[in-house]
């Protein structure tokens, strides 16, 4: 047989083996699977062959799972709650022993809706608000509840309306709807978690709370007369920081002068008290010489302001002095040493008198 004649052996002149006729080869490695497998398929024993290694195939890719970053995996064996999984690769039991779900975790769901209402004070309010939530427990997100989103948009309309249901418009469209917002988010999370849903409530808003169109003019007058208010408040304010202070300088000023005026008073009568006193020591000591000395005295306070007729010529002149201080300061200094012998003499003569008439 010719070298290259073809033949089971394919042999060369020199009786050697072609290097792409090796036992390993890729395509020869093809061609013996392929004779192999379709002998699978024949004889009696041939397709309980093919099932078998079918089911190992699927058994092999069915033994194991992937869960996202985003996800969680709630293993079920045979139908019950087995475990859950985080992230990344897990074995387990191949199907249909055991069963993966997988849960977004994540991920911010939200409900949104539109709501009419009755306040406390009997108005009614049109209400949008929004509810974002998160699976807290993907176990409990499953098999608690049989419908937990729609759980979530019922749940958040009854916390709204029990809510606004027991406020004031005023508060309602007031500053104080943050303080009413923080409020239905607590009522929702508390009837999420008395479901066991699973779920956890990360915020709840408020977007455009306004009465109904039919009544918007008549809650906008009230909210101009509102506004109004406040002005008129704010103006009375500052008049009142403005006049306060300056009553309370006079009313300080007036205590401060009536204390002075006091203390004034009081100092006069001490001194008056203690001048009398003295001069009841000197009447006791010399009543005559004490009296004398009162009336002169008196006598100089009285005439001092007084018209003043001096004679001092038995009636054949007559001076008449001025009636005031002043002019009588401003006389010459003889008449001014007449008026006041003329008085004097008089207290004279008078405590002669008396003396005389004290004498037994």
């Amino acid at each position: 047989m010719a070298w290259n004649e073809p033949g089971g052996g394919q042999r060369d002149p020199w009786n050697r083996q072609r290097p792409n006729d090796a036992g390993l080869s890729p395509n020869r490695w093809l061609k013996n699977f392929g004779k192999h497998f379709g002998k699978l398929g024949r004889g009696p024993g041939g397709i309980l062959i093919a099932i078998v290694v079918i089911a190992a195939v699927f058994l092999l890719m069915s033994s194991y799972t992937i869960i996202d970053a985003r996800q969680v995996g709630v293993v079920l064996r045979f139908g019950e709650y087995s475990r859950t999984l985080p992230p990344g690769f897990h074995l387990k039991l191949p199907s249909p022993v055991e069963t993966v779900d997988k849960v977004e975790a994540t991920g911010i769901r939200s409900v949104n809706d539109r709501v009419s209402m009755l306040t406390r004070d009997e108005n009614i309010i049109t209400i949008d608000f929004t509810v974002q939530y998160q699976v807290d427990d993907a176990y409990r997100y499953l098999f608690s509840v049989s419908d937990p989103d729609g759980s979530v948009s019922a749940a958040a309309e009854a916390a709204v309306r029990s809510v606004v249901g027991g406020s004031d418009m005023d508060q309602v469209l007031s500053a104080d709807g943050s303080t009413l917002v923080t409020e239905a988010q607590q009522a929702l999370q508390k009837t999420l978690d008395g479901y066991n849903s699973g779920l956890r409530v990360t915020e709840v808003s408020f977007q455009n709370v306004a009465p109904p169109a039919e009544v918007k003019d008549a809650f906008d007058d009230v909210n101009n007369a509102r506004e109004d208010k406040q002005s008129i408040e704010n103006a009375a304010l500052a008049y009142a920081n403005k006049v306060v202070p300056v009553a309370r300088g006079d009313a300080a000023r007036i205590a401060q002068e009536a204390e002075g005026y006091k203390a004034e008073r009081i100092a006069r009568a001490q001194g008056d008290t203690a001048r009398f006193d003295l001069l009841l020591k000197e009447y006791k000591a010399a009543p005559a010489v004490t009296r004398k000395r009162l009336w002169l005295e008196t006598m100089e306070e009285v005439a001092a302001d007084n018209t003043k007729v001096v004679d001092g010529s038995g009636g054949r002149n007559i001076i008449n002095l001025p009636a005031t201080h002043r002019a009588h300061a401003a006389s010459d200094d003889g008449s001014k040493a007449a008026a006041v012998a003329a008085p004097a003499a008089a207290a004279s003569a008078s405590d002669a008198a008396s003396d005389k008439g004290a004498q037994p």
